[in-house]
């Protein structure tokens, strides 16, 4: 029955408002699994793509972002993030500016690394509202294994405001493929809210396989590239997702 009034309480995201079934805005799902890093007075440029297909013939939703950061300690890194959203029938507009913190609660020099993530997020069109994500963010080896597992709260405001606040989980395991190469299996839910969690049947939940590489560009320059094949639910409706991120430090 809403499906028809939609586009017009959503004029900046129709497509995304009807995968939805709600009448308010979001925040966009985790695509990406976070790591735990320290990047002490080097800048990072990252470039993020991720894109959505329902099976519904509806056409693909496309996410493209553009990271600009800096670390300001050994322990804490900053970030600014725009991130932009359309389709192939649309075109793509700022959806979101996003001022993201990394604080490692470590020193990293163990097997396993642990950080704090937080994030504010702020509408860029014509909606405004403003998010809050807070989490931790752990990363563990054993042998050749590496095993992430991030826990991460999401609280909006305005017309970002959804179900009080909601819990967000994003997992991966991985082994090295070569020197510079890992292959793995990641996955990634929204459990709606974090005291209620939604039955089983309406979480949105997906998995698939992953692949990173690092590469060393000189005494101060690095490239970390990743990229992954998800299946499942993502906003309440099956389909596939495809994600991909580049970052470059110097």
């Amino acid at each position: 029955m809403l499906r028809p009034f939609l586009p017009t309480l959503l004029r900046r995201a129709p497509l995304v408002a009807a995968l939805l079934g709600l009448g308010t805005a979001h925040a966009d799902p985790g695509y990406y699994v976070i790591r735990p890093y320290a990047q002490a007075a080097q800048w990072g440029l990252e470039l993020r793509y991720w894109t959505v297909k329902q099976r519904d013939g509806s056409p693909a939703v496309l996410w493209p972002e553009l990271a600009l950061s800096y670390g300001i300690s050994e322990r804490w890194t900053s970030a600014l993030l725009a991130s932009y959203e359309g389709t192939r029938e649309e075109a793509v507009r700022l959806d979101t500016w996003n001022w993201i913190h990394q604080v490692r609660l470590d020193d990293g020099r163990g097997d396993s690394d642990l950080a704090l993530h937080v994030q504010l997020i702020k509408t860029g069109g014509e909606q405004r509202g403003h998010a809050l994500e807070l989490g931790l963010v752990t990363q563990t080896e054993w042998r050749l294994a590496r095993l992430q597992a991030n826990a991460i709260l999401e609280h909006g405001w305005g017309d970002l405001a959804r179900n009080g606040t909601e819990l967000k989980v994003q997992w991966q395991l991985s082994w090295p493929l070569q020197p510079g190469w890992r292959a793995g299996v990641q996955g990634f839910g929204e459990l709606g809210n974090w005291r209620r969690w939604k039955p089983a049947e309406r979480q949105s939940l997906r998995a698939g396989p992953s692949l990173q590489t690092d590469w060393t560009l000189g005494a101060q320059r690095s490239l970390h590239v990743e990229a992954a094949w998800l299946l499942g639910k993502t906003y309440g409706q099956r389909g596939n997702m495809f994600s991909a991120t580049a970052k470059l430090l110097f």
